[in-house]
């Protein structure tokens, strides 16, 4: 029996299958819930929305059963097709498009994409240096310039310290001379550091190649660690330029300032630094004993002159741990490379 032929018996008109769209959509699918899911998601809706979702379900009418299955259809199919599901700020404008006028979209958006950019480069201190090192070793001077204008000062100038002097100071060149730069390139740079540096460290959250092998050599005596990079060198130059970088050595404790060494050394115990210091150059006993305790240093002078000398094997461990001591305190920004060799 048609709907016409239903009218001009007396019954009640049925509910016409009708289009729904933006807001009615939204509050057609509430409607139709169990009222405590309806609620808990309700929760996850702000002021401005709970009133316009209100406001349209009050002006809804009634909606045919045809025309709520076809509306739940849709959505399922929407959840069944497309694999993955990819959270971008594209996907989420479209998702506003129809529910929120084009004007407040606009807002919206600006400010999450201005939170999204922020998160991205607080992320990437999560990032090893060694690693957005290596990429923006790679990339443009300009765009590692932009990239370390936006991390944390700690981070970039970790990174920029396992670079090589001619680009890091062209970086730093640039980096002065940044302006404001258009929506649309952040967008595309925020897309690469995501895909190129936080994805890729994430699958890979161990330590870089060169990262553990520059470990390995740390722990070798002065000759072999020679040895070993002195072929590097010859067959894998970029690789070894890369490992050297990484090494601290008791040697490297010349790169440091005094005030850096007066902060090592208070955790160094007297005896540790009376051996490690047999056999060392004269400025480097200087140096050390210049950072030492007045009452240590007076102890430590006296042992060097007159006191039982160490083998080379207690040597080399005494120095090792004190090298180590000092890597720790760089890694955690307690203390910073930086000397009088380094600076001239």
């Amino acid at each position: 029996m048609t709907q016409a032929e239903r009218r001009s018996k007396g019954d009640e008109a049925a509910p016409e299958q009708m289009e729904l769209t933006g807001p009615k959509k939204v509050a057609a699918l509430l409607l139709a819930m169990d009222k405590k899911v309806a609620s808990r998601l309700l929760k996850h809706f702000d002021e401005d929305d709970i009133k316009l979702i209100a406001q349209t379900a009050t002006d809804l009418g009634a909606v045919s059963k045809s025309t709520l299955d076809a509306l739940i259809e849709e959505f399922a199919q929407h959840l069944r097709t497309g694999g993955d599901l990819v959270a971008t700020a594209m996907e989420v404008e479209a998702l506003l498009s129809g529910v929120v006028p084009p004007e407040q979209i606009a807002e919206i958006m600006s400010q999450v994409r201005s939170k999204s950019l922020q998160s991205i480069w607080i992320k990437l201190g999560e990032v090893p240096e060694l690693s957005t090192a290596q990429y923006l070793s790679k990339e443009h001077p300009q765009v590692s310039a932009l990239v370390l204008s936006r991390t944390p000062p700690a981070y970039a100038a970790s990174a920029l310290k396992m670079m090589p002097t001619p680009l890091r100071n062209e970086i730093m060149r640039r980096m002065l001379a940044l302006k404001i730069v258009l929506e649309r390139p952040i967008q595309l740079l925020e897309g690469a550091v995501k895909e190129e540096l936080l994805y890729k460290s994430a699958k890979n959250t161990g330590p870089t190649i060169h990262a553990r092998l520059a470990d390995i050599i740390n722990k070798m005596d002065r000759k072999q660690m020679d040895e070993i990079l002195n072929d590097l060198e010859e067959h894998r130059p970029k690789e070894a330029e890369v490992v050297r970088g990484l090494l601290f050595t008791f040697d490297d404790l010349l790169r440091l300032s005094q005030p850096a060494l007066v902060t090592l050394f208070d955790g160094v115990p007297a005896d540790r630094t009376i051996t490690a210091l047999f056999g060392a150059e004269p400025r480097m006993i200087e140096l050390i004993l210049e950072a030492t305790p007045a009452r240590a240093r007076r102890m430590i002078e006296q042992e060097l002159t007159t006191g039982k000398k160490a083998s080379a094997k207690e040597v080399q461990k005494a120095r090792r741990a004190i090298a180590d001591a000092a890597m720790e305190m760089i890694e955690k920004g307690i203390i910073e490379i930086g000397g009088a060799e380094e600076e001239e």
